[in-house]
């Protein structure tokens, strides 16, 4: 028995300083390896939704081949027909650059290819952590 479509996919975006990592199937924990749009005064007190953020975030080495890796295994776990809906945790220090930027890219790749994606960002509202 194959699958006729895709199953759903819930990718949350969170900041490990606002709580624990949300359960999830993968988890995607961006704030040892990553450039950080925090350390810069620029960037600090925007969030994923302004461009200048996103650039920083996706011009980081590596983040873009993450992304195509996490696609992959989400197909992974969706290829059993039995699978139900997958759930991706992507994790920074405050919840508003690299998780949500990532989560949202993360979204519109899988939506390309047949998934059903439900995006939550769970401390983007939050003010930024003081570090």
């Amino acid at each position: 028995m194959t699958k006729s479509r895709p199953g759903a996919v819930r990718i949350i975006s969170f900041g490990y300083g606002h709580g624990d990592a949300p359960d999830a199937h993968l988890t995607l924990d961006l704030r040892a390896h990553f450039r950080d749009p925090h350390v810069s005064p620029a960037t600090r007190e925007l969030t994923a939704a302004h461009r200048l953020v996103r650039r920083t975030v996706l011009g980081t080495p590596g983040v873009k081949a993450l992304l195509t890796a996490t696609v992959r295994a989400v197909q992974a776990y969706d290829a059993d027909p039995s699978a139900r809906d997958t759930i991706v945790a992507v994790g920074c220090a405050g919840g508003r650059h690299r998780s949500a930027v990532a989560a949202n890219v993360l979204a519109r790749r899988l939506r390309r290819r047949g998934h059903e994606v439900v995006v939550e960002h769970r401390d983007l509202h939050r003010p930024v952590i003081a570090r």
